[in-house]
């Protein structure tokens, strides 16, 4: 009875905490919305998948999931415990699937990004002839240092403020374009990557177990549903 005692409010104490840290994503996700940095204009054909939207949706799932595993681990509740197994399940398939799919269509994901990132550049040369003074590219030109797509070239004549590099260098404007900074990025934390992943994938593993534990438990005791 001690151990399960423990194993409950070990649930408890886990799942508030991963309650907490969806709040925390939920909330900077409106934010993001409500700001004027969406990042929508990158990718015109992702528009509604844009940073603000996707850590919007994770936060609310983290909120739903882990306050399900709470309150059922808190009131020994059957019906939460097996929803909240059921939900980790299937988060943990859609993840593994996720993953295989980048893998499998890593080819054709970059070829993809490279079309969408020339419509949204042209879109974003178009505002400035307009009047436009500045977009979500130069936010992301000046965070990581970058311009362009590739280099400076893929603005023609009319390359932004927020290439230029500090001082008065012979280069003007930052040498590598966003696209392969951010492909260059991605390859230096792929083995960080692959570690969260392996960690979210084990943390589910355990939540499922400590759920189906306590459920199994609950079960044998002829508490039922309460």
């Amino acid at each position: 009875m001690s151990c399960l005692k423990c194993l409950k409010y070990t649930m408890c104490m886990v799942n508030f905490i991963f309650f907490i840290c969806g709040a925390a994503v939920f909330g900077i996700g409106i934010y993001l919305m409500t700001s004027s940095t969406r990042f929508s204009s990158i990718l015109p054909s992702l528009q509604a998948m844009n940073i603000a939207n996707t850590l919007f949706i994770i936060g609310i799932i983290i909120t739903c999931v882990s306050f399900l595993g709470f309150l059922g681990a808190l009131k020994e509740n059957r019906c939460l415990l097996i929803s909240f197994f059921i939900l980790l399940f299937i988060l943990m398939l859609a993840e593994l699937a996720t993953a295989c799919i980048l893998l499998m269509y890593e080819s054709e994901i970059e070829k993809f990004l490279d079309k969408d990132l020339k419509i949204g550049l042209k879109n974003s040369k178009d505002k400035r002839i307009n009047g436009t003074e500045t977009d979500d590219w130069d936010t992301v030109q000046i965070t990581f240092q970058c311009c362009g797509i590739y280099n400076s070239t893929d603005w023609s004549n009319n390359v932004p403020k927020s290439c230029n590099m500090p001082g008065n260098g012979t280069q003007k404007y930052w040498p590598q374009g966003c696209f392969k900074k951010l492909q260059a990025t991605f390859e230096e934390n792929l083995l960080n990557a692959g570690i969260g992943v392996i960690v979210v994938c084990i943390i589910e593993v355990l939540g499922m177990c400590f759920s189906m534990t306590l459920f199994c438990h609950i079960s044998r005791s002829g508490l039922g549903y309460k």
